[in-house]
């Protein structure tokens, strides 16, 4: 516990964090809480490890704060000068990050709120509040390494024939068309990185018109869809491109340019223009590494050096801090932006489940007792950002009130 309240005390200062309570005829009522409040809100999950003897790994509930849209400004068009960046670099690792100064209430206010892109080019941002729900009662830039990511034996998977490609998990994973990967988390969304849109100062070329691809069989003419089983040789498959309709991108990213802080937000939600009648994997708040299935996290991308493949890969999360999980799993540009996932207990459902608890982002540099050494790095779907890319899904915060 002591643990999670430390890295809890990283997010607000406990001056300005309020509390949102039912008032009058059901209407919400504000009221200033204390960080402790804050605190046993935020991180205390319930029921996370169960007391049988039969363990099994079991996704916490935990109670989720509350981000709601406070004003909306329109900005001037974006000018899409930006190259597209399919990897993020930084040398702050865990030990820096441990060490960086608390953020405040209005800092944190500030890294949440969020430019939203519009197909037509339009743009907006909007601020946002952050409070606590209640029924009631008390309470810089690293050097490049040209070959990078691969850690001794390549132990990446390519999924070929569509048996696979076109079954959950993998067919949640889509290819967007500034060469990023990105992960189906609802109907008509999906979560990617931010760098893939947005290189922390300008939107890249190509955000205007974003395109995310799914992958499917490539049928030959005349054959209607046939199931083609004599071919020694794996399906062809290609792209089916869907519009982008808008896109939701932190400030936090867009004001640290990819810096410390920058990494933490290295997040985007999509909306395309159309149902996409796949089936997709929610989103959860990443439970604490030791509480991981084997201590392992999986995520399946186009990775550039297997072009048209997909590519899974698991691998043991290393370090952590309270925004990004450390891991070597192999990997390479077009990888960012999978959706990091793990499959635990879901015992409300009494059945197992899969969750994106992170995005994989890009690399560090680390200083690991004097010996540089670089780490791949996801960014963790921590308490706050699940109730802000909730809503940005739902639309409606009280639909995204347990992670």
């Amino acid at each position: 516990m002591h643990d999670t309240v430390s890295s809890a005390k990283r997010l607000l200062e406990p001056a300005a964090v309020v509390r949102l309570l039912p008032g009058a005829r059901g209407r919400p009522a504000f009221r200033m809480a204390g960080l402790s409040t804050l605190i046993l809100l935020l991180c205390a999950a319930k029921d996370a490890m169960p007391s049988s003897s039969h363990w099994k790994p079991t996704w916490p509930s935990y109670r989720v704060p509350v981000i709601l849209p406070q004003s909306t400004l329109n900005l001037d068009k974006p000018q899409f000068d930006a190259e597209a960046r399919l990897e993020v670099v930084s040398p702050c690792g865990p030990a820096c990050h441990k060490s960086s100064p608390l953020p405040t209430y209005e800092e944190v206010k500030n890294y949440l709120s969020y430019e939203t892109l519009y197909a037509n080019g339009s743009l907006t941002e909007t601020e946002v509040g952050i409070y606590i729900l209640s029924n009631g009662g008390d309470g810089s830039q690293g050097k490049s390494r040209t070959k990078r990511q691969i850690y001794g034996y390549d132990s990446r998977f390519s999924i070929f024939g569509k048996d696979f490609l076109l079954n959950y998990p993998f067919s949640t994973s889509v290819k967007l068309s500034t060469g990023c990967t990105g992960t189906l988390v609802a109907e008509k969304h999906v979560l990617t990185a931010a760098h893939c849109i947005h290189d922390g100062k300008s939107y890249v070329k190509g955000a205007q018109k974003l395109r995310v691809g799914f992958l499917k069989p490539k049928l030959k003419d005349g054959s209607k869809g046939a199931n083609i089983t004599n071919s020694a040789m794996p399906e062809k498959m290609k792209f089916q491109w869907i519009r982008v309709k808008r896109t939701h991108v932190p400030k936090g990213w867009i004001k640290g340019n990819a810096n410390d802080i920058g990494m933490d937000y290295d997040y985007a939600l999509l909306e395309l223009k159309k149902p996409h009648k796949r089936k997709f994997m929610k989103i959860g708040v990443s439970p604490p590494a030791r509480h991981l299935p084997g201590g392992r996290i999986h995520f399946s991308g186009y990775d550039n050096d297997r072009p048209g493949n997909l590519v899974y890969r698991f691998c043991d999360v290393k370090d952590e801090t309270y925004d990004l999980l450390y891991q070597q799993c192999d990997a390479q540009p077009g990888a960012s932006g999978s959706g990091v996932y793990v499959r635990m207990w879901k015992r409300q459902n009494h059945k197992w489940e899969r969750k994106i608890i992170g995005i994989f982002s890009g690399h560090q540099w680390v200083d690991m007792n004097g010996t540089p050494q670089d780490f791949n790095v996801a960014v963790r779907i921590t308490p706050l950002k699940y109730a802000q890319i909730c809503y940005w899904i739902k639309g409606n915060y009280l639909d995204c009130r347990e992670g």
